[in-house]
């Protein structure tokens, strides 16, 4: 088995799009539906190496989870990638001060979401990916 991912996204289908594009890559996943259920996977599983997170989510949504995230020391630092439809300037520059370290537009692209978990998890058994797949 390859790093745990959680993946933080209130629409099941996105989730179960990323979670069967990882486990492919034999990646094992958490999922959690919103920010605040984010949290408490993270504190629950450290096991955890990497964050994919949605922004618009109900309850706390994914900006909210990355500044929660960055200010609560008791938690592990981990790369957070945003999943997400939207791509402004001013959110991305908002996600990058709250410690964001990428951002993938969706619909995704399943080799490019690949490339950057396994650069980013620091697990690049496999082929890369290029500098500009990860926007950010």
């Amino acid at each position: 088995m390859k790093a745990t991912i959680l993946i933080i996204d209130d629409s099941l289908t996105v989730r179960q799009q990323v979670a069967a594009v990882l486990k492919a890559d034999d990646y094992e996943v958490i999922e959690a539906g919103d920010g605040l259920a984010g949290l408490e996977a993270v504190r629950a599983h450290p096991e955890i190496a990497l964050i994919l997170c949605d922004v618009n989510m109900p309850r706390m949504d994914g900006l909210e989870f990355l500044e929660h995230f960055k200010d609560e020391r008791s938690l592990p630092s981990l790369p957070v990638v945003m999943l997400t439809t939207n791509g402004t300037p001013d959110l991305i520059a908002r996600a990058k001060r709250a410690g964001a370290r990428g951002w993938i537009v969706k619909p995704f692209q399943a080799d490019l979401l690949l490339g950057a978990v396994r650069r980013i998890a620091g697990d690049a058994t496999r082929t890369s990916a290029s500098p500009g797949d990860v926007q950010g």
